[in-house]
């Protein structure tokens, strides 16, 4: 049953559209109407490109939001998004993070300067994400960024909520930590609710209610934000070493009440194991040979190092050890942008697989980590790089999800209803959702080769002949044409954009010839056989044929025993 209530959003800053996956998981009642999505540091625009294949171009804008006059951002009941956080991230230290005066730190003014041009029309409900030293930060001036993010909001009329979740803490599979900020127009249905700052904020609000805590005892902090922008940015919280800011707090006319929050959740709980593919879904590219393994082991280990700085004094850089591999049986540890890449480095994760290999993390695993869609990021314009870049980037799904229930709740007065509610339940052997490909005619072009030079570092996709296509396969013919079996028989694990052969592999004898994988679509075989009134949607590989080897190698087929995702080189060797 669909709901007739309508909760208009407005998206900002929204990388793959997790904060939207999180929304529309909550409720049908959250519709996006309008979102913007740039990044100022590239030309491929990667993240807008993902999110248009998965949500269509309507109401998207790929510009610099700077650049965007607020006329041309609709009304909407809420603004919601993911603002910039490299300045506060922990990739980089505190000390040298520029904070809310830093680059990336001044398109907060860009959220303010939409709420505050928008004037009588301005959005009932904020809904905000940023990474959980915003509250601390910078590290000369504890709190101060936050502090002028509260008071601008509260200038604007709104009541703030906030709070430091890490995911792993409800239930979800990974460990990452953030801040969530939730606001109310003190005119709205949510804010007239609120008669008792302390009870919202410890047992009746939107936020405790999505996510229930406990008060850590002798954590109270109660004060007020005095002054102007101005005033609260050159003088907050001056020459104090730490941040009046706890992790969970609420502000109401510059009133500030916050505490240090303890999770309470007794639900069920899911690991990395759980979200983990079977090892013959996974490409060989991913696995860690015995030559590279002591260089993983090496950079994982607990090591001390003498190093000279940059001013010729001797210093001992050291670090603790970290587990190798990876346990299967807890969340994982917090992605980071750098997760893509075969090289070794402390931070990526490594899983040991039942047969004992290592490998890396397939984009699936990483995107199953923050509770997304498997394949949501594919794209044959992204790679798997960057594709870990995006996710590194991301949010958990579910914290929004969860949070976007509690909210509809307070507004509406009833239970949620959503037709695209986020699946906890992963597919050990995931097929390929021809869905996800709808707008893509065509994934991979090859000009067809007048000479060529094998590339035996290409990916090459083995296929299994049925016996009553090996004469089709067999032929010389220069071209052919390869249908994979129907809908949701082709594995979601192989990369269509990274594959660039293809060879035939022909029961009792193996794989011998040779093609260039000019087209990979989506199709049908009564497009070449209208006989066959077969409709069912496939993937559809046009071939050149390009040469032979002088005898058939035999190869073991490991997925579903119909297809292999290897490397030229292996088969050439």
């Amino acid at each position: 049953m669909k709901t007739n209530n309508i909760i208009r959003v407005v998206e900002l800053f929204a990388g793959v559209g997790g904060f939207r996956i999180g929304l529309e998981g909550a409720s049908d009642a959250y519709e996006t109407i309008w979102n913007n999505q740039w990044e100022p540091s590239t030309k491929h625009q990667d993240a807008s490109l993902v999110y248009q294949a998965r949500f269509g171009s309507k109401g998207h804008s790929n510009k610099d939001i700077n650049a965007v006059p607020t006329t041309d951002i609709p009304d909407h009941d809420l603004l919601g998004g993911c603002f910039p956080c490299q300045d506060y991230s922990v990739a980089a230290t505190l000390s040298k993070s520029g904070g809310i005066e830093g680059k990336k730190g001044v398109l907060w003014w860009q959220i303010y300067r939409i709420l505050l041009e928008k004037g009588d029309k301005r959005p009932n409900y904020i809904f905000l994400e940023n990474v959980d030293r915003l509250i601390n930060s910078p590290a000369t001036q504890r709190g101060r960024d936050f502090a002028i993010i509260l008071a601008s909001l509260a200038d604007l009329g709104y009541i703030v909520e906030w709070r430091i979740i890490n995911a792993a803490d409800y239930g979800m599979p990974q460990r990452r930590r953030r801040t969530y900020i939730v606001g109310y127009q003190k005119n709205s249905v949510v804010a007239k609710q609120i008669d008792d700052a302390d009870n919202w904020l410890l047992y009746d609000g939107v936020m405790s209610k999505a996510f229930p805590f406990v008060k850590k005892e002798a954590t109270d902090s109660r004060f007020v934000i005095n002054g102007t922008i101005q005033e609260v940015s050159a003088g907050f919280n001056k020459g104090k070493s730490t941040s009046p800011f706890g992790n969970a707090g609420i502000m109401v006319d510059r009133k500030v009440i916050s505490v240090d929050a303890e999770a309470v959740y007794d639900g069920t709980r899911q690991t990395l194991g759980s979200n983990i593919v079977d090892e013959d879904f996974i490409p060989e590219d991913y696995f860690i040979s015995d030559s590279e393994l002591p260089k993983w082991q090496y950079e994982k280990g607990a090591k001390k190092i003498n190093r000279v700085s940059k001013e010729g004094y001797e210093y001992v850089f050291s670090e603790g050890g970290m587990a190798f591999p990876d346990p299967l049986d807890k969340p994982s540890r917090t992605m980071i942008t750098g997760e893509g890449g075969s090289a070794p480095s402390r931070f990526k994760h490594v899983v040991q697989t039942k047969s004992g290999r290592y490998r890396r993390l397939i984009p699936i695993e990483l995107e199953r980590l923050n509770m997304f869609p498997d394949n949501h990021t594919y794209h044959p314009e992204v790679t798997d790089g960057r594709r870990a870049f995006l996710m590194g980037n991301a949010l958990v799904c579910g914290i929004v999800e969860q949070i976007g229930k509690s909210l509809y709740r307070f507004i509406y007065g009833e239970e949620p209803i959503s037709s695209r509610p986020i699946h906890l339940k992963r597919n050990a052997r995931p097929m390929l959702d021809f869905g996800l490909f709808s707008d893509i005619k065509e994934v991979r072009i090859n000009k067809p080769k007048k000479v060529y030079t094998l590339d035996k570092t290409k990916h090459l996709l083995i296929g299994f002949v049925k016996e009553d296509n090996q004469d089709y396969f067999l032929n010389p013919e220069p071209t052919k044409i390869y249908y994979t079996g129907k809908t949701m028989t082709f594995p979601s694990t192989i990369a269509l954009n990274k594959l660039y052969y293809f060879m035939p592999y022909i029961k009792r004898k193996g794989v011998r010839d040779l093609y260039l994988i000019r087209i990979a679509r989506v199709g049908n075989k009564a497009e070449i056989h209208p006989e066959s009134k077969d409709k069912d949607s496939r993937l559809v590989f046009e071939l050149e044929y390009l040469e032979s080897l002088p005898e058939y190698v035999p190869v073991n087929l490991n997925v579903k025993y119909t297809y292999k995702d290897t490397i030229l080189g292996s088969i050439y060797k």
